[in-house]
């Protein structure tokens, strides 16, 4: 059987972890094995974050856009109903946006929800 050498293929995998993992607390930045284990960690944890954000952004405009609409004598759930009724066509990011930027256009959709 012939020897195998690896001295360049695991220096370079070894350079590569500890290039990501430059900035980490104590022996996670310095040592091969602790950074390798702490860098799957922060790879898992950023892939579920990537998730997290989409749904922690949608309870920010749904909350955005039940404050709004407790001045009209409204909740959420009875807007996004009339909405759907009156066949307005607006996602929540658009309509937490409307809210804050331009009043005047949302109390025209809400008055408009609420005619239908």
């Amino acid at each position: 059987m012939t020897r195998v050498k690896r001295g360049n293929v695991s220096r370079k995998r070894h350079k590569k972890v500890l290039k990501m993992t430059k900035g980490f607390r104590g022996a996670a930045s310095l040592l091969f094995r602790t950074a390798n284990q702490q860098n799957m960690k922060a790879l898992k944890y950023s892939y579920m974050s990537r998730r997290k954000k989409k749904r922690d952004f949608r309870r920010l405009w749904i909350s955005r856009v039940n404050a709004a609409i407790r001045f009209y004598d409204l909740n959420y759930s009875e807007f996004m109903c009339n909405l759907k009724n009156s066949n307005i066509i607006l996602n929540r990011k658009i309509l937490a946006q409307l809210s804050i930027c331009d009043p005047e256009a949302f109390l025209k959709v809400v008055l408009k929800a609420q005619n239908n």
